[in-house]
């Protein structure tokens, strides 16, 4: 595709915004694409000689944009211009295709390139013609996009370039981020502002932003982006926003980012003006067939739909007897023509049903094992509660070998303080995808599941909610841009360590400084744990604050449902506490394998990071410490919030080495997070003492309020929530 003249000046603008910034202040816009000078003078001097030019021999939309930020990038970090050239010259950096460049069609990698697809790509030093280069190759302009940033990416981090040897192509096909964003621009469960797409000024306008937002997403390797919230609003799928829709796209292709969006169930009936969404209705198929069919006219490379259903007052297809097969089928043949697919949410329970909320997603959708048409993927969170700062894999996962399941990630800290409290989410991540599922013998981890390798599936995804807003520094808290950056990293290679994309990351976003990139590092690795021990120790879960989940709110209890209060979860009494979910309690555990069955079976054997998911324990029971349960439960809240003093004094310790902008906001917002980290600690220990009917271990310090000053507390303004206009 041509870039426009149009489109061409917006993204010129957006480079000059990117580059200009460094110039007024340090506010964390540029994440962690900010190609500043390299100030090692060794390391510069050796890029210098192997980075002189680029040689492009044809153009594209794709390949003007991989020149254009190869060239920003060099011209930050090595504070010289950088040269387009058709012509070998010592040092070239070659882009292109071996259909777009005569010199890459020469050098005999076409069987190198065959294994890569159309998103892989390959960088190598080689002598052309008696003069060293560095080739940037791939089967598609969008892969030498890609290798691109790959390349950059070394410099950012002071790698070698010297004997490049870079085979390189994504695990996963469908890399999405998922915007909870609603079309009056409130962003549900969203932290860092309002929602970056201004419905209002499209599609006449194109903000800067959104090439920004491409740009960091390309550079990451996310191929997709779900513009609504899962809550959805049948409007969107009317012309008007159609239209808007394909301005967004128009900007995103170059980049690789496909657009996709809800689908709320009832919109044959709210916009199609038709008396039933029943998807076996001739009426309700013909109608989805013509809405898919005009939404392609708009949108060329629509990628699908994103569908909740039948969940928390979602409508669906089982408002008329039917299943989550029947609901997705509909919409995956309006869309196979075009090679659109559907995303269908797993997260569903029922009121109605008495069963362990942990165990109803398994009960609706493992029955319907390969029922579905081959262009679904059924969207699953990685545990089966609802991204908790610790739950164990989703037991569907392994358990529908018939049926290629998507990863479902929440970036947005919607359980874990917000867009206040630092929490590296890697870790969480890893636990999950490198969980083994046994479901054909040890090695069946999470990640092959999800990678098709498993089951041979090819249709394979990955998504992650976004913590995306309109907050000058798109995410809220400056570190929960590497939350944002792990999930593009993982969702290209699910094997990288949380510590190589910390250190990526901070390499690229503050400092190559090794006592910066050391203690940052340290401290994101610490992070989650953390946080964990002051809000959810031991196997807690889902004892957050009601509705707007800010804060402790273990006391929760007589709502509408009761799988929305936290005793529910906690099931805390005078004899113990923890969800029994064992053979001889919700018999949850029973649908995961044997193997893992026997991990968690019994509390004597249960890891202690998992004991209170799976089993009910008295106060009494010794653990691994020689402490008693309540005294380990009251230690871990303990040691929760005084680590949090720890993150302080480490980013103290780097002041000297830290932007004042950046350094002055973090501060602050760990002042906050150890606030907010004693009154959980304070809030629950009060709470949970109240059945134990133990004192508080000697040596910890008592709260300074009273349990009921705690359950006073109102947050009826909390950030994240739609407001009742």
């Amino acid at each position: 595709m041509i870039f426009t003249r149009y489109f061409l000046r917006v993204f010129l603008i957006a480079l000059f915004c990117t580059s200009a910034s460094v110039v007024y202040s340090e506010d964390g816009y540029r994440l962690w694409m900010r190609y500043d000078k390299i100030t090692t003078v060794a390391v510069a001097k050796k890029y210098q000689s192997l980075a002189t030019s680029v040689l492009l021999e044809k153009e594209s939309a794709t390949f003007v944009i991989a020149q254009k930020e190869l060239q920003l990038a060099l011209q930050g970090l090595l504070q010289t211009t950088i040269p387009v050239t058709k012509t070998i010259q010592p040092g070239a950096i070659v882009l292109g295709t071996a259909s777009s460049s005569s010199i890459i069609s020469s050098l005999g990698i076409s069987e190198k390139l065959k294994a890569l697809g159309k998103e892989g790509f390959v960088i190598f030093s080689v002598v052309i013609k008696n003069k060293p280069c560095t080739v940037i190759a791939a089967n598609h302009d969008i892969g030498v996009l890609y290798g691109t940033f790959h390349f950059i990416r070394l410099l950012q981090t002071q790698q070698s370039i010297e004997k490049l040897s870079v085979v390189s192509k994504p695990a996963i096909g469908h890399r999405l981020l998922n915007h909870w964003d609603n079309l009056d621009r409130t962003v549900e469960r969203g932290y860092a502002g309002f929602s970056l797409w201004d419905w209002h000024k499209l599609p006449d306008y194109i903000d800067p932003r959104y090439i920004a937002y491409a740009r960091a997403n390309a550079s990451i390797g996310i191929n997709g982006t779900v513009l609504t919230n899962v809550n959805a609003n049948a409007q969107v799928l009317t012309v008007p926003y159609l239209k808007k829709v394909a301005a967004l796209a128009n900007v995103f292709r170059p980049y690789g980012i496909k657009v996709y969006l809800t689908a709320r169930f009832s919109a044959p009936v709210e916009i199609g003006g038709l008396t039933t969404a029943d998807p076996l209705d001739s009426a309700v198929q013909a109608w989805w067939k013509k809405k898919v069919d005009e939404i392609y006219t708009y949108i060329p490379d629509f990628g699908g739909f994103l569908v909740k259903a039948n969940s928390e007052g979602q409508p669906g297809p089982q408002n008329y007897d039917r299943n989550h097969a029947d609901g997705a089928n509909v919409l995956a043949k309006a869309l196979a023509p075009h090679n659109g697919i559907v995303m269908w949410r797993a997260f569903v329970y029922s009121n109605e049903v008495p069963e362990d909320r942990a165990k109803q997603a398994y009960n609706e959708f493992k029955p319907l094992d390969g029922t579905f048409e081959k262009n679904v993927l059924v969207q699953v969170k990685n545990g089966p509660i609802d991204f908790q700062p610790r739950e164990p894999f989703h037991p569907l996962f392994g358990a529908m070998p018939k049926t290629p399941l998507m990863m479902e990630f929440q970036l947005t800290q919607e359980y874990l303080g917000f867009a206040t409290h630092l929490v590296y989410l890697a870790p969480l991540f890893k636990e999950c995808l490198d969980a083994d599922t046994y479901a054909k013998g040890k090695g069946s981890t999470v990640s092959r599941v999800i990678d098709g390798s498993l089951e041979n599936h090819t249709l394979t995804g990955i998504a992650g909610v976004a913590n995306i807003g309109n907050d000058r520094n798109w995410t809220g808290h400056p570190f929960a841009q590497a939350n944002w950056y792990a999930l593009g990293r993982l969702a290209w290679n699910p094997s990288l360590s949380s510590e190589t994309i910390a250190e990526e990351w901070i390499r690229a976003t503050f400092s190559n400084n090794e006592n910066v990139v050391s203690t940052l590092k340290n401290v994101m690795l610490a992070s989650r744990e953390v946080t964990v021990r002051y809000m959810t120790p031991l196997g807690l879960h889902h004892i957050m604050g009601w509705n707007h989940h800010y804060g402790p709110g273990p006391w929760i209890k007589d709502k509408p449902r009761a799988d929305w209060t936290s005793v529910y979860y906690h099931q805390a009494d005078s004899l113990g506490i923890g969800f029994n979910r064992t053979a001889t309690g919700s018999k949850a555990l029973l649908q995961y394998t044997p193997e893992v069955q026997k991990i968690y079976s019994t509390p004597a054997d249960c890891p202690e990071e998992y004991l209170l998911w799976f089993n009910h324990v008295g106060w009494n029971h010794r653990m691994k410490s020689g402490r008693t349960l309540w005294d380990e439960l009251c230690h871990h809240y303990y040691a929760g919030a005084d680590s949090v003093q720890w993150i302080q004094q480490q980013w103290d310790s780097i002041h000297n080495h830290i932007d004042e902008e950046r350094y002055q906001q973090v501060k602050a917002l760990l002042a906050i997070q150890y606030q907010e980290a004693i009154w959980w600690r304070n809030a629950c220990v009060l709470y949970f003492q109240t059945f134990s009917k133990r004192d508080i271990p000697t040596g910890l310090p008592k709260p300074d309020q009273s349990l009921d000053y705690y359950q006073s507390l109102e947050f009826p303004f909390a950030p994240g929530i739609k407001p009742k206009w």
